[in-house]
C-alpha cells in the first residue's frame, strides 16, 4: 500500500503493509485492534503508535527454549521478501492463536522495545502483520525508537510492568465467549479481571505472557508445576482455602435468618455462636462409642474454648462492620447480608483455570471445564451477581484487608461498580441462571 507521507527521513517510516484488505468488512476482535484498525485506515501513524504504546505487545517463542531459560527471551526475526529485511512479528492479544503446547508468546510493551532494541536486531518489527491493521515500523535508528519511546511515555500500567491499563472492563468481540456457561464462568472471574486490566472472555487465555503468567503462579500461589496446579485448582474448586471459621459464623447467622424469617441482631448472631462452640466443645469432651471400640475423648482446655469464642465473636463484629461499610458503598442493599464466601474461591477457581493455561500447565479443554464448574458451584450458592460479588469481597476482605478499607477492598469497590453499571459487563448481559 505504500509508504505513509510524512516530514520524518523515510528510514523512520512505516509500511502499512502489502495486503488490499477490505478493512471496513474484517471484525477486529477487541478494541486495541480496533483503534490500530481506525488510526490505519485514516493514516495516522502517530495514532497507531498511540494505540501500540498502551497495548502489550507479544512474540513467539519456544517452551523448550523459554523453560531452559527462565527470566529470558529470544527474538526470531522472519525474513520479509517486499521489504527485503528481516522483522519481528509482535501481536497485540486479540490476535494471538489459542494456546500451543510448544508455541508460547512473550509480552512485553513497546517501551521494552525501543529500551532493548539495538542495531543488531532486525530494522524492522510489523504489529499484527496478515490482518487489516498490520504495520510495519522501522526500528534499525535511534530515531525510530525514541518515537516509540515519546508515544510509551506518561502511561498508566498500575505499577505491573505491562501496557495495559487497570481498572478497565475489556473484552473479546470476537474469539470470546459471550454467552452460555462457558461465559458465565468466566464471568464469576471478572472483578479480578477488570481490576488487573485482563481480557475477561479470554478462554484461550495466554495472560500477560508465558513467563509473567509462570511468575505470577510462583510468587502468589507457591505453583511450580501441573501437578500443584491441579491440587490448588481442585481446593479452589471444592471452596477448601476459604477459612472453615468464616464459612461457621457465616453459616450461624444463615440458620438464625431462616428460623426467623428475619434480619439476625448482631448480639443475638454472637450468642448463637457461643451456644454452638460451647455445645461442640462439651460434646466433643464426651467419649464415642466407634464399631472399632471406644474412642477416648479429646476435650479442649477451658482456655482453648474460651480462645475460640472469643476468636469468633471478633469476627463477627468484623464481618458486620464490612457489611455495613458494603451498604454504605452500595455493595449491599437494606438489610441485605451475605450467606457465605465460598464466592472468593470459586471466583479465583476461574482465574485460576486461565492462569494454569497461560502457563501451559493444563490443557484447553481442562481450563474450560474448571471454569464451567467454577460457574456452577456460583450458582448453585448465589442467586445474583451482585450477590456473589458481594461474598467474593467479603472474603478477599477478611484474608487480606484488616478492616483498613484500603486497596484490597478499594480495588474490588471499583471493579464492583463498572461491572454492574457498565452496558457491556457480562454481569449485565449474563443471566444468572
Amino acid at each position: 500500500m505504500g509508504w505513509w507521507k510524512t516530514k520524518t527521513p523515510v528510514a523512520q517510516q512505516p509500511v502499512w503493509g502489502w495486503q488490499a484488505w477490505d478493512w471496513q468488512a474484517w471484525q477486529p476482535p477487541s478494541a486495541i485492534e480496533q483503534r490500530l484498525l481506525e488510526a490505519k485506515s485514516r493514516g495516522d501513524w502517530a495514532g497507531y503508535l498511540e494505540v501500540a504504546a498502551h497495548a502489550d505487545l507479544f512474540f513467539a517463542d519456544q517452551r523448550t527454549r523459554a523453560d531452559a531459560r527462565p527470566g529470558t527471551v529470544r527474538f526470531t526475526p522472519q525474513w520479509n521478501p517486499h521489504l527485503r529485511a528481516e522483522h519481528l512479528a509482535l501481536f497485540t492479544e486479540g490476535i494471538l492463536p489459542p494456546p500451543d503446547p510448544d508455541l508460547v508468546f512473550q509480552s512485553m510493551t513497546l517501551e521494552w522495545y525501543a529500551s532493548v532494541w539495538d542495531d543488531k536486531e532486525a530494522p524492522w518489527i510489523a504489529i499484527n502483520p496478515g490482518t487489516p491493521c498490520e504495520a510495519f515500523l522501522p526500528a534499525g535508528t535511534p530515531q525510530a525508537r525514541a518515537l516509540w519511546q515519546q508515544h510509551a511515555d506518561g502511561r498508566d500500567s498500575g505499577g505491573c510492568g505491562h501496557a495495559h491499563p487497570h481498572d478497565q472492563l475489556r473484552g473479546l468481540w470476537v474469539g470470546g465467549p459471550l454467552q452460555g456457561p462457558v461465559a458465565h464462568g468466566l464471568a464469576c472471574a471478572a472483578l479480578l479481571f477488570v481490576h488487573n486490566g485482563e481480557l475477561w472472555n479470554s478462554m484461550a487465555h495466554h495472560g500477560n505472557g508465558y513467563n509473567n503468567a509462570k511468575r505470577r503462579l510462583k510468587k502468589w500461589w507457591g505453583v511450580t508445576s501441573r501437578e500443584e496446579w491441579a491440587g490448588t485448582q481442585e481446593r479452589l474448586l471444592d471452596a477448601d482455602m476459604v477459612s472453615p471459621v468464616w464459612e461457621f459464623a457465616l453459616g450461624i447467622r444463615r440458620s438464625l435468618a431462616q428460623d426467623f424469617a428475619g434480619a439476625v441482631e448482631l448480639d443475638h448472631w454472637r450468642q448463637a455462636a457461643e451456644r454452638v462452640l460451647r455445645h461442640n466443645a462439651a460434646r466433643a469432651a464426651e467419649p464415642r462409642i466407634t464399631p472399632d471400640g471406644v474412642l477416648t475423648a479429646r476435650p479442649d482446655s477451658a482456655a482453648e474454648v474460651e480462645a475460640q469464642v472469643a476468636g469468633v465473636q471478633r469476627l463477627i463484629g468484623r464481618i458486620a462492620r464490612y457489611e455495613a461499610r458494603f451498604r454504605a458503598d452500595g455493595l449491599l442493599a437494606g438489610n441485605a447480608f451475605v450467606r457465605s464466601v465460598e464466592a472468593w474461591d470459586h471466583g479465583r477457581a476461574s482465574a485460576m483455570a486461565r492462569w494454569g493455561l497461560a502457563a501451559r500447565y493444563c490443557t484447553l479443554q481442562e481450563a474450560e471445564e474448571a471454569v464451567i464448574a467454577a460457574g456452577r458451584a456460583c450458582r448453585q450458592n448465589y442467586r445474583t451477581w451482585p450477590e456473589f460479588s458481594a461474598a467474593y469481597i467479603l472474603g478477599r476482605c477478611l484474608h487480606f484487608d484488616e478492616e483498613e478499607c484500603g486497596s484490597w477492598y478499594q480495588d474490588m469497590l471499583t471493579a464492583h461498580r463498572i461491572l454492574t453499571t457498565d452496558p457491556a459487563s457480562p454481569w449485565l448481559t449474563i443471566p444468572w441462571t
